[in-house]
């Protein structure tokens, strides 16, 4: 993995902080409402996933209406 695909501020963690911050947020969120906070963030992926996949049919769908040609208006 190059420098530049790590995001600026997980660029200088290492293994012993990570252990450090994962023992602060078990301390904050306790060990019963991890395995719910986690549900709760991969519900709103699945959210987000879903609502560009609509995105992305509704553009698809309104740039083949476009390529159409207007049948109304009698042009061919």
């Amino acid at each position: 993995m190059t420098l530049q695909m790590i995001p600026l501020f997980l660029g200088n963690i290492r293994g012993w902080e990570w252990i450090v911050i994962l023992l602060v947020i078990l301390l904050l969120f306790g060990g019963k409402k991890i395995p719910e906070l986690m549900k709760g963030v991969g519900r709103g992926i699945t959210s987000f996933r879903q609502g560009l996949h609509e995105s992305k049919k509704e553009i698809e769908e309104e740039i083949k209406k476009s390529d159409k040609p207007d049948e109304v208006n009698g042009s061919k």
